[in-house]
């Protein structure tokens, strides 16, 4: 008997995905000759100029929708995403989590106005923040002593912040943090509810939360009014592919400023595979969500396992952590995460990340035993070869800096600046944002002053090895400052 199964859609998730239902049937029609396309991209899915590399890449007007999207596809897909988060409003983005933090932002209030903002959020809500002119109030998390790791944004501190700056618009925070580590959503949404303020978080990492009763609720379950995920992080979709997902009905949020805030960043030409892919990944979240991530924390259990054995090196395990995390540290072993990283590189194995004391493989539903125990066959014997003299835990310098503030970020963003060497610029604004990537967190803003202690920091990360990402000058013998009078 002929199997009717489409091989593209193994799961059979088409039936509950509208745009993964369209994007199938027209680059079936396209590879059959059934369909010609007059209108962008330019490739008009031909691959003997570029390859294949275009393969699949069908815009959503004039592609899987109408140029009027006639059809709504879009907005019934939109629509499933958010009655599966619970909430009344919901765009996908084909920019990833940074133009979802952005457009948040550009909803939040009036150039000028104060936000309750976590330091340990993505530098893509920093841009937001000068991109709407609102000035943030830093609230800090609290650190692991021994390990120097993020834990949580304590509600207290966030309520300490609004009773100090009782104008504050808003409070964004991220969780989980970028090593997994997750905090009291609910309690952070009760400080901001007290005021009348919504709780904005970033929940980047986070797809996956909310549906599996071992993992943490979503933070829109436990009270958040806005969340930002990535789809492309930990679920199946296409790089770039996140969501943005908001509750209006309590009058926290305004769905026109957030609909504006969302399209003054979206490009008119939005990818109708990442769209799809999006689609996609939530009707595989719906359907098969919880048999998924189940397998995905065994995986995991079976991962600390065969580490355990390892002498000296330590996984991130316990309450207060994303169960699908796998974060592994260093010191006790003596290896440098970087020459690690490198040995496991040239054997093919591409890590999510890697600075001086951790290293995090990243797990998701797709993977499967045989990958995960080859990795470990791998980090095992890497880990030996670099071993060497233990040492203590410093702490990510994005973890642990504190920031002295000169001016509002966006002032000192469109202030004459000029470039001074590393030396003559401490004591001085800096007019960039600088951050070792990943995980992406700022060290420097616009606006802050450059201390021994920041320029040291970022000088010993490059050199173990860590990239320092959107400073002007990479090596870091030169910073743009604000300019003087």
């Amino acid at each position: 008997m002929t199997s009717t199964v489409d091989p593209r859609d193994p799961l059979g998730l088409a039936a509950d995905a509208p745009l993964f239902a369209a994007w199938l049937k027209i680059t079936a029609e396209v590879e059959q000759g059934d369909t010609r396309f007059f209108s962008i991209p330019g490739h008009k899915q031909r691959t003997e100029l570029t390859g294949t590399i275009v393969a699949g890449d069908v815009p959503l007007y004039a592609g899987l929708e109408s140029p009027q999207l006639s059809s709504g596809l879009l907005a019934e897909a939109q629509a499933r995403a958010a009655t599966l988060w619970g909430v009344d409003w919901c765009r996908f983005s084909v920019g990833g989590s940074t133009h979802a933090n952005q457009a948040v932002a550009l909803a939040l209030g009036e150039p000028g106005d104060t936000v309750i903002v976590s330091r340990t959020l993505h530098r893509s809500m920093l841009t937001g923040l000068i991109l709407a002119g609102l000035r943030p109030v830093w609230v800090y998390p609290e650190l692991d002593r021994r390990q120097g790791l993020p834990l949580r944004i304590a509600p207290e501190a966030v309520t300490d912040a609004l009773i100090e700056h009782p104008q504050a618009k808003a409070v964004l925070v991220g969780d989980p943090s970028y090593v997994g580590t997750t905090g009291d959503v609910a309690g952070l949404a009760a400080a901001a509810h007290s005021r009348n303020v919504p709780l904005v978080v970033d929940g980047a990492w986070a797809a996956h939360f909310g549906f599996h009763p071992a993992y943490p609720e979503h933070a829109l379950a436990l009270g958040a009014d806005a969340l930002v995920i990535s789809a492309h992080k930990t679920l199946p979709a296409m790089g770039q592919a996140a969501l943005l997902l908001a509750r209006t009905t309590t009058g926290l949020l305004d769905p026109s400023r957030l609909e504006r805030g969302f399209e003054a960043g979206h490009t008119t030409s939005p990818s109708g595979a990442i769209l799809a892919s999006i689609d996609a990944a939530r009707a595989l979240l719906e359907t098969h969500g919880e048999r998924l991530l189940g397998d995905l924390r065994d995986l995991r259990t079976h991962v600390l396992k065969r580490l355990s054995g390892t002498a000296g090196l330590e996984v991130l395990d316990g309450p207060g952590l994303d169960p699908a995390k796998l974060v592994i540290r260093l010191p006790g072993t003596g290896a440098l995460g970087g020459r690690v990283d490198q040995r496991l590189r040239s054997q093919g194995f591409l890590l999510e990340m890697s600075d001086r004391d951790t290293l995090i493989p990243m797990l998701t539903v797709a993977d499967d035993l045989a990958g995960v125990n080859a990795l470990v066959d791998a980090l095992i014997t890497a880990v030996e070869a670099e071993r060497g003299p233990a040492r203590g835990d410093s702490g990510a310098l994005a973890w642990r800096t504190v920031p002295v503030t000169g001016l509002p970020p966006r002032e000192a963003f469109f202030a004459r600046h000029e470039t001074v060497s590393a030396q003559q610029a401490i004591g001085r604004i800096s007019a960039e944002l600088i951050a070792p990537y990943p995980p992406g967190i700022p060290v420097l803003a616009p606006g802050e002053v450059i201390t021994p202690e920041i320029v040291s920091g970022l000088q010993q990360v490059r050199a173990d090895g860590g990239r320092i990402a959107y400073a002007e000058d990479p090596d870091l013998a030169t910073f743009q400052v604000v300019a003087g009078p």
